[in-house]
């Protein structure tokens, strides 16, 4: 019997309230180049009176030296195994899920990014300059009118019986829909991204994953390339965004959610289309908000009552970790710290401070290493840690322990699981 399985046993409802605080990335580094984190640079009153009468402890995401993308992240914390088939969900039908796209059965969706190429087509900019929103739309629009304009001859190129839609995301990023026609082959996820995560080479078309992949997959790149192929030629006199990356082909999953397993009435509150789409995968309702912390928190006062479980998500740490910019994490982190009291005040009787995965300002990017932890409830084992860092969490109470572990810790602290055994 796996654990996932024992917990949905033992899970019982009572009136007791679960508030996960996800800041996206907050995890980083100590080196001889930064020898402070961000956390430990933060001036967080708040955390640090919180983080004195908690548990704290560490998340590996998805198993010791693995470095996680967002929705391994997410999936693991909600207590799904990260690694397993069934979690193995692509990057675009999440977004497409978070921009309360319907996905068909059958439909391939991929992620995309906006980004800039040189005059030799060699990658300059992956995010287009972090594009803004109303430029992202822009582009999309013209995007689709290329779609419009071609009609079946966009996605029917020698015969290829697809449909294509493109749709806006946040700032620089967008979703591709790929349909099969009636009467036409199925199309195959396991699909090659074309970013190759890093600069100065080109950007490679759709193939298939794999050396060879399987005859469905090497069919569906055959079938989607010419469509992508002349997307991507639409953008060629843009002055940022005259190229684009795609991300997670995937299609719709079938997951238990946590209100089946867990007997959970949970809600997601994210400003950013990734997050909801994993929340919406595992069941949860959607509750419409803004990107930042405090819009997160208005929305929370406004439904607290209809709910006991609560994912709220938090991703300019994240960002900033990407980019490099420690000063700019400090102050993401500093931001949530003031307004901590608004959700203080709400008297969780179980919260959970902690991040998706890692992402070290030196190495601008998601890494393996285990994020802090922060865990308070009035059954929780007050350990001596006094901050909430990097560091102080090593040395809490909780350990290291995996992030799919976190569920049943949360149910546990909530008294929402009954005694295993006689």
């Amino acid at each position: 019997m796996g654990r996932q399985e024992i917990l949905s046993r033992l899970a019982q409802r009572n009136g007791r309230r679960i508030v996960l605080l996800v800041l996206d990335g907050v995890g980083d580094l100590r080196t001889d180049a930064q020898p402070r984190t961000a956390l430990d640079e933060a001036r967080t009153p708040n955390l640090d009176r919180l983080a004195s009468r908690s548990s704290l402890g560490r998340l590996v995401p998805a198993g010791t030296g693995i470095t996680p993308g967002s929705g391994p992240g997410h999936l693991a914390l909600f207590g799904y195994e990260p690694t397993s088939p069934e979690t193995d969900i692509g990057r675009g039908v999440l977004e497409a899920l978070g921009l309360g796209l319907d996905i068909a059965p059958g439909t391939v969706v991929a992620r995309g990014n906006f980004a800039t190429v040189d005059g030799e087509g060699l990658l300059t900019d992956r995010r287009a300059g972090r594009l803004p929103g109303a430029e992202g739309r822009r582009i999309c629009a013209r995007l689709a009118s290329r779609i419009e304009a071609a009609g079946d001859a966009l996605g029917d190129v020698a015969g290829n019986g697809i449909e294509v839609e493109v749709h806006p995301g946040e700032a620089y990023r967008f979703v591709l829909l790929f349909r099969p026609r009636a009467g036409t082959p199925p199309l195959g996820a396991e699909l090659a991204d074309t970013d190759p995560q890093r600069l100065g080479v080109a950007v490679p078309p759709v193939q298939a994953a794999g050396d060879a992949g399987e005859a469905a997959a090497r069919g569906t790149a055959a079938r989607i390339a010419p469509a992508v192929a002349a997307l991507q030629a639409e953008l060629r006199d843009e002055e940022r965004a005259n190229s684009f990356l795609l991300r997670g082909f995937s299609k719709l999953p079938a997951l238990p959610g946590v209100g089946e397993l867990h007997r959970l009435r949970a809600a997601a509150l994210a400003g950013y289309p990734l997050y909801r789409g994993v929340a919406k995968v595992c069941g949860m309702e959607i509750v419409d908000c803004g990107g930042s912390f405090g819009q997160v928190l208005d929305r929370l006062e406004e439904r607290w009552d209809d709910f006991d479980y609560f994912f709220l998500h938090v991703k300019g740490t994240d960002m900033a970790g990407e980019d490099g910019d420690l000063a700019a994490k400090v102050a993401a982190i500093e931001s949530v710290d003031a307004l901590l009291p608004r959700l203080l005040d709400l008297g969780p009787d179980v919260l959970a401070i902690t991040g998706d995965h890692s992402t070290p300002a030196p190495m601008e990017a998601h890494s393996w290493h285990p994020v802090p932890l922060l865990l308070r409830s009035e059954n929780c084992f007050v350990d001596e840690c006094s901050r909430f860092t990097e560091v102080e969490a090593s040395r809490g109470a909780i350990g290291t322990i995996p992030a799919s572990d976190l569920m049943g810790l949360l149910l546990a602290n909530a008294g929402k699981l009954a005694k295993f055994g006689a």
